[in-house]
C-alpha cells in the first residue's frame, strides 16, 4: 500500500534533519570545536528556530531556542547579512554584543556561516572553540565552515524545491555522546587527572566519585552520585559555585575555586573539563588567615559579581518600567546604579536641536553641568563621540581620558575616571549616560558589559520620560486653559473651589466646574466629570463647559440646558460619557432650580447646621440616549444655606462604602459649617489630599448665601 504523503513529508523532514546532524557532528570534528548549533527559519522568515545541537546541554540554549531575526547575536547577523561572523573572544563579544556577553560571561571564541541556496537563506550555523583558541580563524577553518554551510544550503535548497522544506521539529535534536558505563566513567576519570576525584556529565550531575571525595565533602556517595553538588551539598549552594562550572564548560578551560566547608575547613575544587563532562579535583586547601578576603569596607568602590551583576540589571529594569518622568529615571540612576558601581557623579544627556542638552546631573560642581551643556554634535569630546558612534567609551584614568581628548574635562572637576555609555531607543541614538568616579578606576570586561546593557535601558526609560514629560506638559496647558482663572464676585453669595488631581496616570481628568453670571440677582453654578483621565477627555471637559455656559446665557432653564447638552455629546459621538449637576440661583428669592445628569447629588447644610442629601430626579449619563429628558427641581435657600457640589472622586474610596464615605463627608460639613466658606473646603477635602494614590480627580465647590437678606415678595 503506498505510503500518504504526510508520511513522506515526514520521512523527508526526518532525513534531512538526520543529514543537517551528520554534517554537524563532522563539521565539529575537523576544525576542532566542541559545540555547534543549527538554526532554520521559519516559513515567515522572521524567527530562527534551533533543529540541531551538540556540546551543550538545553538548559544552557533554551532562552534562545527560537529567536527573532533582529535580535543582535551571532547567528541572526550571519543569516541577516548573508556573510560569516568570527567573534575572537570575550572581549570582542562584549564590544559587538554586550547583552550576549552578559548572560555568557566566557572564554570562547565563535564562527557564525548563513545557510543559504542560490536564491534564498534557509538558516544558520554556529560553533564554538575552547577558550585558548586563536583570535584568529585559520584559512583551513574558513574553508571547511564555508564548505559545509554551502553544502547544507543545496541540501535545504533541493528539500525545499521538491516540497519538503526542512523545518525545526517541536523540540530541538540535542546530540550528545552516550553516558559511559562505570568503569569506562573511571578509566575517563583518572586519564584526566590520576588522584581521588569526582565526574560530571555535562548536565551537571554527578557520575563517579571516590572515597576520598565523600571523605572531604561529608556527604555519602548515594547521596551524591545522579545530583548537582550544588544541591546535594548544602554549603555549595551557591550561584557563584554553578558558575565556575558553566565557566568550564563553554570555555573548555581548567578553572577552580576554595570553598568552606563549615565550620571551619576550607576545600579546594579544580576543575578540569573536556566535550564528555568535567572532572573535579577536591583537596584540602592551605588558607591562612591572611588570604581570607577581609569584610567589605561600610563605603567605597563596588563592582558587582556576575549573579550581582544580573541582579542590578533585572532590578533596575523592574525599576524603570514604573518611572514616569525624567526626574524619576535620573533618580533611579543616581541612586542605584553609581552607588552600586562604586560611583560618585552620573549626567544624563540628550540630543537637542543639534546640541547635547544636560537632563540632570548629580554630584558634578556646577560648572561642569555649564560645561556639558548644549555641546555641538560636531564636537570633538567623548559624550557627544559616545552618542553619535553608538560605541560606548571607558576611561580609568586621566591618562587614558587625555590620550584621546586633551582638552575634554576641566581639570578641577574632581573625577578621576569616566563611563560613556550611548543611550540608544528604538535604534537610534538619543543621549550619553556619563557615570563617573573621583579615583582611578579599572573597569572588568565584565563591568563593562553589564554597564552597556544598563544604558540601553536607561535609554528606553529616559525617551519614554521625555515623551511622558511632554504630553504632560502639554495636557496640564491644556487643562488649565480649560478651567476658570477665578470665579465671579456676586453681592450676597460667597464661593470656594478646589481641584485636586489624580495621583495616577497623567493627573489630568475632566472633572470641571464653573460659576457664571447670568444678571445681578441669578448665578448658575455646574459640576461636571468627563469619563477618563488623558487628554481626550480634558478636551472633551472643555466643550462640555463651554456648551453649558453658551445655553445658560441664552436663557435656557436647569433641565434644558442638560438636555441640550446632551443632544451635542450624542451628535459629537466622542466615545465618552459625562456626569453632571446644573443649579441657578436666584438670589433675590433665594430659590435654586437643579438638574442632575447622572451625577452625586448635592449636599445641603441649613442655617441651623443640618445637613442633607438633596434628592434631585435626573436622567441618564450625558452622551448616551438622545431622547433623554432632564427634569429640574427647585430648592429654598435661606440666608446662611452652604450648598456643596462636588465630584464622585471625593467620596469614593476603594474599600469604603459609598454611602459611609457620603455621611462622614455630611457630618464634616455639619461641623465646620460655621466657618468661613474656605475653611470649610480645606476640611472637607482634607481627606482626599492626604490619600497618597487617587484613581480619579476630585472637584469641590461651596456656596452660600449671605445672612441677613429677606427674599422678595
Amino acid at each position: 500500500m503506498p505510503e500518504s504523503s504526510a508520511a513522506l513529508n515526514g520521512r523527508s523532514q526526518w532525513n534531512g534533519l538526520d543529514a543537517l546532524a551528520r554534517d554537524l557532528v563532522r563539521t565539529l570534528d575537523e576544525i576542532g570545536a566542541h559545540t555547534g548549533a543549527v538554526y532554520l527559519l521559519t516559513p515567515d522568515t522572521q524567527v530562527l528556530e534551533l533543529a540541531v545541537m551538540k556540546g551543550l546541554p538545553r538548559e544552557f540554549v533554551r532562552p534562545w531556542e527560537r529567536v527573532s531575526l533582529s535580535t543582535p547575536i551571532p547567528v541572526t547577523d550571519t543569516v541577516r547579512e548573508g556573510r560569516l561572523v568570527w567573534v575572537s573572544g570575550e572581549e570582542e563579544m562584549v564590544r559587538r554584543y554586550p547583552s550576549t556577553a552578559l548572560t555568557l560571561p566566557y572564554e570562547f571564541a565563535l564562527a557564525a556561516v548563513p545557510l543559504a541556496g542560490a536564491a534564498e537563506v534557509y538558516g544558520g550555523m554556529f560553533v564554538l572553540w575552547a577558550g585558548s583558541h586563536s583570535p584568529y580563524l585559520s584559512p583551513g577553518e574558513r574553508d571547511c565552515l564555508t564548505a559545509v554551510a554551502a553544502g547544507m544550503g543545496k541540501e535545504l535548497e533541493e528539500a525545499d524545491r521538491v516540497g519538503h522544506r526542512i523545518r525545526a521539529e517541536l523540540e530541538p535534536r540535542m546530540l550528545h555522546e552516550p553516558s559511559p558505563a562505570p568503569a569506562e566513567a573511571l578509566q575517563a576519570v583518572t586519564a584526566r587527572l590520576p588522584e581521588g576525584v569526582c565526574a560530571l556529565d555535562i548536565t551537571g550531575r554527578i557520575t563517579f566519585v571516590t572515597p576520598k571525595v565523600t571523605e572531604l565533602i561529608g556527604e555519602p556517595a548515594w547521596r551524591l552520585v545522579g545530583s548537582y553538588p550544588w544541591t546535594a551539598v548544602p554549603w555549595l549552594n551557591d550561584p557563584v559555585y554553578e558558575d565556575r562550572y558553566r565557566a568550564a564548560l563553554i570555555s573548555q578551560q581548567p578553572t577552580s575555586f576554595v570553598a568552606l566547608r563549615p565550620p571551619d575547613r576550607w576545600l579546594s575544587f579544580d576543575l578540569y573539563p573536556s566535550t564528555s563532562g568535567i572532572t573535579v579535583r577536591i583537596t584540602p586547601a592551605l588558607v591562612e588567615s591572611k588570604d581570607v578576603p577581609a569584610p567589605a569596607p561600610a563605603a567605597g568602590p563596588a563592582t558587582p559579581t556576575r549573579v550581582g551583576a544580573l541582579y542590578h540589571i533585572l532590578h533596575l529594569a523592574s525599576a524603570l518600567t514604573e518611572a514616569a518622568g525624567v526626574r524619576d529615571v535620573a533618580d533611579l540612576v543616581a541612586e542605584r546604579i553609581v552607588p552600586a558601581f562604586g560611583g560618585d557623579a552620573m549626567a544624563l544627556l540628550a540630543a537637542e536641536d543639534g546640541r547635547l542638552r544636560v537632563v540632570d546631573e548629580r554630584g558634578y560642581p556646577p560648572h561642569i553641568r555649564e560645561q556639558y551643556d548644549h555641546l555641538p554634535l560636531t564636537s570633538p569630546t567623548p559624550s557627544v563621540r559616545t552618542m553619535v558612534t553608538g560605541v560606548p567609551s571607558f576611561f580609568g584614568s586621566h591618562k587614558e581620558l587625555y590620550q584621546l581628548y586633551p582638552s575634554a574635562v576641566a581639570p578641577d572637576d574632581g573625577m578621576a575616571a569616566w563611563a560613556f555609555l550611548p543611550l540608544i531607543a528604538s535604534g537610534r541614538p538619543v543621549g550619553t549616560c556619563i557615570l563617573a568616579f573621583s579615583r582611578p578606576h579599572r573597569f572588568t570586561v565584565e563591568e563593562r558589559a553589564v554597564l552597556t546593557s544598563l544604558g540601553g535601558l536607561i535609554a528606553q526609560a529616559l525617551e519614554r520620560a521625555r515623551l511622558y514629560d511632554a504630553k504632560l506638559e502639554l495636557a496640564h496647558g491644556l487643562q488649565a486653559s480649560l478651567l476658570p482663572h477665578a470665579l465671579p464676585h456676586l453681592p450676597g453669595l460667597t464661593a470656594a473651589v478646589r481641584y485636586l488631581p489624580g495621583t495616577e496616570g497623567m493627573d489630568i481628568g475632566g472633572d470641571f466646574y464653573d460659576v457664571i453670571r447670568l444678571d445681578d440677582d441669578t448665578v448658575a453654578a455646574v459640576v461636571g466629570d468627563v469619563q477618563g483621565h488623558n487628554v481626550t477627555a480634558a478636551a472633551l471637559m472643555g466643550q462640555v463647559r463651554t456648551a453649558v455656559r453658551a445655553y445658560a446665557t441664552a436663557g435656557a432653564d436647569a433641565g434644558e440646558i442638560l438636555t441640550r447638552t446632551n443632544h451635542l455629546l450624542v451628535d459629537l459621538d466622542p466615545g465618552l460619557f459625562a456626569s453632571c449637576v446644573y443649579l441657578q440661583l436666584d438670589l433675590r428669592r433665594h430659590l435654586a432650580c437643579l438638574a442632575r445628569a447622572g451625577h452625586p447629588q448635592p449636599l445641603l447644610r441649613r442655617p441651623d447646621g443640618e445637613v442633607q442629601v438633596l434628592d434631585v430626579p435626573g436622567g441618564l449619563l450625558l452622551g448616551i440616549d438622545h431622547e433623554t429628558e432632564y427634569p429640574h427641581t427647585e430648592v429654598p435657600l435661606p440666608p446662611g444655606t452652604v450648598l456643596g457640589l462636588y465630584t464622585d472622586g471625593l467620596i469614593e474610596t476603594p474599600g469604603i462604602d459609598i454611602d459611609d464615605a457620603l455621611a462622614d463627608l455630611g457630618a464634616e460639613l455639619a461641623r465646620t459649617g460655621d466657618r468661613p466658606l474656605e475653611e470649610i473646603a480645606d476640611a472637607l477635602i482634607r481627606h482626599a489630599q492626604q490619600t497618597s494614590h487617587r484613581s480619579d480627580d476630585i472637584v469641590l465647590l461651596l456656596l452660600r448665601l449671605a445672612a441677613g437678606s429677606d427674599p422678595a415678595p
